[in-house]
Formats: structure tokens, sequence, C-alpha cells
């Protein structure tokens, strides 16, 4: 939960009485202010992938002991029960960037292993929806001066997040860009805080229900997508999306027809759309030779998907999905498992 940013005169062994050095920072920080300044502090919370959790943490938690030493930040991460995890950190704005700055480096640095060209390092905060307005200004200004004055692309989720009150915001770019961009939403989340209203905090789960969750059949086995991770079907599971019928001794319970995506006929009449953004250096490999890949995944997810020009001075190229929500889910899976795939296994999420 995006708890009260602004904690005025809060004691110091507060944030972390267990790490004598993030004490220590905080403490140097007191003493350093001036008179009647309050120090101020901030919770940011990031949406992560499970490899992506693993690579931050390090072996035998080597990496995350020293960002949280060397930043001065508290930093928490949720459990690994489930494909995302949050990542929750609470500081000042220069404890928040600084830890924030050695994630990025640790990710970059991982991308040069695996990478010819590294492509842009990309993260999603999860921020109370009563803020996103601030993020992206009246008529967009505020959001159009962030990407132009750091160079980092960034995008807020027009939905919140499954039972929550937060919205996903992704900010990619290169390392200086996106460093440069945090700094500037955590500035405008402080200036903003407390979120108005009751925030209701996303919480990553382990399972989608199976009424939701779209279906991949490939060499005859049937998938499962669930977050970002596709799970083996047990055939006899497949009787989840069974018609409600009254069960008589004896009798089978019918599966309901698929459509060719894995998705129950009589599901496939609501349709909308949705808009999400891909580094152009990446493009290619969800196009494909000859535009196999893209016609694969139009082909197994169902929905319309088109990929916009890119537009001068941007590194990004606009890619809009269309059709009900089960095959725009599934269409983001595969395109986001497709980047995946390329660049070694971190994934590049919307």
């Amino acid at each position: 939960m995006m708890d009260n940013p602004k904690h005025h005169h809060q004691p110091a062994v507060q944030l972390n009485n267990t790490n004598p050095q993030i004490v220590n920072n905080v403490q140097q920080h007191m003493n350093n202010k001036s008179p009647g300044e309050v120090d101020t502090f901030l919770t940011i919370r990031l949406l992560m992938q499970g490899k992506e959790v693993g690579s931050i943490i390090g072996k035998r938690g080597d990496n995350i002991k020293a960002i949280r030493e060397e930043s001065g930040a508290r930093i928490n991460i949720s459990d690994g029960t489930t494909p995302e995890r949050i990542v929750t950190m609470v500081g000042t704005i220069e404890t928040l960037s600084k830890a924030f700055d050695m994630i990025c480096q640790k990710f970059e640095d991982d991308l040069k292993q695996t990478c010819t060209t590294i492509p842009p390092i990309t993260l999603r905060l999860v921020v109370p929806a009563s803020q996103c307005g601030s993020i992206i200004g009246k008529g967009g200004t505020k959001i159009k001066e962030i990407r132009e004055t750091t160079g980092a692309s960034v995008q807020v989720a027009s939905e919140m997040l499954p039972t929550s009150t937060e919205r996903a915001v992704t900010i990619s770019g290169r390392l200086e860009s996106i460093e440069s961009c945090f700094r500037q939403i955590c500035q405008i989340m402080l200036e903003q805080s407390p979120p108005k209203g009751e925030t209701v905090p996303y919480r990553p789960k382990m399972m989608i229900s199976p009424v939701h969750a779209p279906i991949i059949f490939a060499n005859g086995q049937a998938y499962q997508v669930q977050g970002q991770f596709a799970i083996p079907l047990p055939p006899n599971e497949l009787n989840a999306f069974a018609p409600m019928a009254p069960l008589t001794p004896g009798l089978p319970l019918q599966a309901a027809p698929l459509m060719p995506n894995g998705l129950p006929a009589n599901r496939a009449t609501l349709q909308s759309q949705r808009e999400i953004t891909i580094a152009n250096d990446l493009i290619g490999c969800i196009i494909g030779r000859g535009g196999q890949k893209i016609s694969e995944i139009r082909q197994a997810s169902g929905a319309n998907i088109k990929i916009a020009d890119l537009d001068e001075g941007s590194q990004d190229r606009h890619v809009t999905i269309s059709g009900t929500p089960e095959q725009i889910q599934l269409a983001e899976f595969l395109i986001h498992s497709r980047i995946a795939s390329e660049i070694g296994g971190i994934l590049i999420t919307h």
C-alpha cells in the first residue's frame, strides 16, 4: 500500500532499526538539514518479475544488501510465491534515487551480458490512481514535459491494477534518462501527498481464476496464462470452462466450445482496445522475418495488432491491440514473452 509519504519529524530509528548503516545515513541527513527544515519520506512501490527480483537480490542476498547500505533506503520485497513481486522502497528522494540508480545499473549489467545492442531499461511503478493525474498534468502537459526533459518513455496505464486503486506507471529508456525520470516522478508524488481517499494496494496473485485466464494450445498441450507465465494445464481442468449445469450422477460435465485461441465462444463478444509502447530496436523481434512472428501472435491470440510508424525524435513504437479483454491479455503476454526470449529472459513489461 502507498502509505502516507509525509512523516514529519519521524525518528530515524523507525526507518530500519535492524540496519545500523541505514540509521547512520538518515541521522547524518538530519544533522545536515537547515534550521526549520522537515524531513519528508516517500514510499515507492515497483512491480517486477521474479527473474528481475532475483537479479537485484543476488547470490546470498549480496546485491540487495549493498543497495540498502549504500543508498540508505529501506527496501522490502514481497514473498516469492507469485510470478510478480512488489519491491517497496522508503526514504528521501535522495536515498530512493540512489537505490533506483543501483537497481537500474544492475539490470543494464545483466543486459550487457546477453545483448550486443543494449535495449532500453523498463520498470513499472505502482502509483495510487489519485496521484497519476499529477504525473499526466492538464491535457498531458506534465507527462510531455517529463518525456522531453529526460528523454525517457513514460506511460500511465488507463486502467487500475486488478482489485486495487493503483495504476502502473511504466518508464523506459537509457540509464541516465530513467534515473532522471524517476526523480521527477518522486518529486511530483511528494508534492501531491498524501493520496486522496483510501488507497487499496495492488497485491500480485498466484493464480488467475480459470474463468478469466487465457488458454494457449501448443503441440497438443494446453497452457493457462497466469500473470506473465504459461502454466501447463491438465486436460481435466478444462472443465473449469464448462457452462454451469445441474450435476447428475454418472453424467460427465461437458466443456464449453473453445475458440481457436482457447477461449469460450460466449466470452468472445466484448471488444476493447489497449495501447502499449515498445522500444524501436526491439520491434523487429516481434514482427519477425517477413512478418512471421506478428502473424503468429495475431493468430494465437485472436487480437488485431497494429504497429505505428516511428515518430520523429522518438525511440518507441506505439502498438495498438484490439479485441476482447482475453485476446488483448493473451496478445500482450505473447509480445512480452517474445521480447524476453530475444533479450535473454529479462522481461520488458508494458
